[in-house]
């Protein structure tokens, strides 16, 4: 497949203006950048596009939205890139409509992919894990595509139907133990890799919140309310609404898209938001609206600490500063620090193992440009020589990670480097 021009033109632009403004950053940005074109879009035989995640043969909804999320602003200036972004909003509006509850698509029918129990089956689905970011994703890619090219043939039939999906099973999944026919089961697998109770998740009480069965990281929640997701849904769903009204003039939709995320927002202030002794008033990852949380954060976007790269408060919210002393301490589980590096992990992954998705995302969500420069330096020195990003490594041992192919950690890395080249992101 050939390479839009425009991304090679911006990826010599780009690494010439890093290395003059931040020189550790430019053997890089060329590499991570063009990785996800390079190696996981391809041009299936109809012509439309497919994205893998990269060393795992199927496509993510929340993982090709991220991996071309650094490529939407110079949509305008190629219509080759304008073609393959299209593609993929549309191939997104089809999946979703095909089964709102999947959240990995295989580009065409495979007997070979995860075979579970679950409430529905289609040979295109590679896996059925519940995920409300799933569905705010290819939102999100939408809108900025929007608003970046103004390029309203995205509004197809099936675009609008993929709105109203998302939106009515966001709304049954507030009422998950009433409303929903969503169970899953996989055998033989650790813990966090199926659902309790039959399938359908620990019990839960009505929060306004919407449900989820599982985290950006694939790991089944404990709670069933994930907050970062919630806090993402909310986002979306006003995006939805605007999407809505300028493709459609859907007034109805965009009504019931602005009233849900109301709805939700305001049960992540009521159930979401926790005192506690050391840090004050904070967000917790998850609860079941009945009194249990979870305190912890995850390495995996959404995030509680990527709470400003969604849109969902400014950096300098309390809450947010408050949760943010939290996740980068010990009292959160899942951070690390060693001799190697220090930040965040994930019970994917297992202890002592930190994610080169939170580095960036830690650096995209500071204001501080000490801070910014230590990630940039933990960023450019745990690579292993590869001049690529990995899902984690050890805290001790940069050499021993997972997942050298991993095109989502490459593109947020990209989107860092982006936004400090062109001063976005300030580090003097």
């Amino acid at each position: 497949m050939k390479i839009p021009d425009i991304l090679i033109q911006k990826a010599t632009e780009t690494e010439e203006i890093l290395k003059n403004k931040v020189p550790e950053l430019a053997p890089f940005f060329k590499r991570c950048f063009l990785n996800t074109i390079e190696t996981t879009v391809t041009q299936l035989d109809d012509g439309s596009y497919f994205v893998i995640t990269g060393d795992i043969p199927a496509m993510w909804l929340r993982d090709s939205a991220a991996q071309l999320k650094p490529y939407i602003r110079y949509a305008n200036e190629d219509e080759a890139l304008r073609e393959i972004l299209r593609s993929v909003i549309e191939k997104h509006a089809f999946y979703v409509c095909l089964d709102p509850y999947a959240n990995a698509f295989n580009s065409k029918p495979n007997k070979d992919s995860h075979n579970d129990e679950t409430s529905f089956y289609h040979e295109l689905i590679w896996e059925r894990k519940y995920e409300v970011d799933s569905l705010c994703a290819p939102l999100y890619l939408a809108y900025e595509y929007y608003q970046t090219t103004f390029d309203t043939s995205i509004f197809t039939e099936k675009f609008q139907e993929m709105l109203w999906k998302i939106l009515e099973t966001f709304k049954k999944e507030q009422n998950h133990t009433v409303n929903s026919t969503y169970f899953f089961n996989r055998k033989d697998c650790p813990a966090l890799d199926t659902l309790p109770n039959e399938g359908k998740g620990e019990e839960v009480a009505y929060t306004g919140m919407t449900w989820s069965g599982f985290r950006p990281s694939d790991d089944r929640c404990k709670r069933g309310y994930l907050i970062p997701s919630n806090m993402m849904a909310v986002c979306a769903l006003k995006k939805a609404a605007e999407l809505a009204n300028i493709g459609y003039e859907d007034t109805k939709l965009e009504s019931e898209c602005r009233s849900l995320a109301f709805d939700i927002d305001e049960g992540i202030k009521d159930y979401g938001v926790i005192e506690n002794d050391k840090f004050g008033k904070m967000f917790a990852y998850e609860t079941d609206g009945k009194g249990n949380y979870v305190l912890m954060d995850d390495a995996n976007s959404p995030s509680l600490l990527s709470a400003p790269y969604l849109g969902y408060v400014k950096p300098a919210n309390e809450i947010y500063q408050n949760t943010r002393r939290f996740i980068l301490s010990g009292s959160n589980p899942w951070y690390f620090e060693g001799s190697a590096a220090k930040g965040v992990g994930s019970p994917h992954t297992g202890y002592d193992k930190i994610w080169h998705i939170s580095l960036s995302m830690q650096a995209l969500t500071s204001t501080n440009p000490d801070e910014i420069k230590e990630c940039i330096k933990l960023l450019t020195t745990t690579d292993n020589g590869t001049g690529l990003m990995h899902e984690s490594f050890h805290k001790n041992d940069p050499s021993d990670f997972t997942r050298p192919w991993f095109a989502w950690s490459n593109s947020l890395f990209a989107e860092l480097m982006i936004r400090i080249a062109n001063g976005t992101i300030n580090i003097d």
